[in-house]
């Protein structure tokens, strides 16, 4: 990094909370990264979160940030880029989160393609409140809400959020940190809606329910089961199953909301100039 991670930081707020082997603090690190290596500066950004584990993030940063309501960090987000449309707003929020209760925000968000950054922090679990399931969580795996297994399909959150109508897609893990870190960047200079799903590692609640004790055996899951877009056009489906693919996995040029929004407000004001 051009700067110490610590300039970003709010280091009177530290220790974090996140427990350890955490993939959370990898992912915010690859943001701060991202940030860095686009040379923004600090007052040029704001980052906002709704509730859990993810959404403490903000927290620890020395940007102007919200701490919003659970799952509501995308009606935040958008009210901030309507009003402040020069802003680089981020959305920093777990699975739960965004999937979840702020599930609608997210397929509308896309819809509109408003210039909002969304990074997803997807570990897979509710963290916070003692490890229940969240539409993220594998099909037969185990959460305190689904002790002999859980019965739902998990989302494809890349593939939703790009039928919603997104500009970018793309999907990182904690174990490709660097990768992942120049991902955010990309979606972060893009001119619409952006998100990234970060699968991260949470080895005190999802991990240990599901054999998998601590976080170098989560990581190591990670680096076996990640394909990149080019790999996995050379896999066979048999070969693919139990797979996710990494990497840039969508991207389109569509007109922006504050943009439109913009030329609203200019047609208004002139019709009204004219009537006066």
């Amino acid at each position: 990094m051009a700067k110490p991670i610590t300039y970003y930081l709010r280091t009177d707020k530290m220790p974090h909370i996140w427990c350890e082997g955490c993939g959370h603090g990898i992912v915010l690190s690859a943001v701060l990264r991202a940030v860095d290596s686009l040379g923004l500066d600090k007052d040029d950004v704001c980052v906002v979160s709704g509730i859990g584990c993810a959404s403490r993030a903000p927290g620890y940063l020395d940007f102007d940030t919200l701490h919003t309501t659970h799952g509501r960090a995308l009606a935040f987000a958008t009210g901030i880029k309507t009003m402040k449309p020069n802003l680089n707003v981020l959305v920093l929020t777990g699975d739960g989160d965004l999937a979840a209760i702020g599930g609608n925000h997210l397929i509308h968000a896309a819809r509109r393609n408003i210039n909002l950054t969304t990074i997803c922090f997807n570990n897979s679990i509710y963290g916070m409140t003692s490890g229940q399931y969240s539409p993220m969580t594998p099909t037969g795996k185990m959460a305190t809400t689904a002790p002999y297994g859980h019965i739902e399909e998990p989302f494809d959150l890349c593939e939703l959020v790009f039928s919603a109508g997104a500009s970018f897609v793309a999907r990182g893990t904690c174990y490709h940190a660097n990768p992942l870190s120049k991902l955010i960047a990309k979606a972060i200079a893009v001119n619409g809606f952006s998100f990234v799903e970060a699968i991260s590692q949470c080895p005190t609640y999802y991990g240990r329910r599901n054999k998998m004790r601590d976080a170098l055996v989560m990581l190591d899951w990670q680096k076996e089961h990640a394909v990149t877009k080019r790999a996995a056009s050379r896999l066979s489906p048999e070969e693919l199953k139990d797979k996710f693919i990494i990497g840039e996995l969508g991207t389109r040029t569509r007109p922006e909301y504050t943009e439109r929004y913009e030329s609203i407000i200019k047609a208004a004001t002139k019709e009204t100039d004219d009537n006066v």
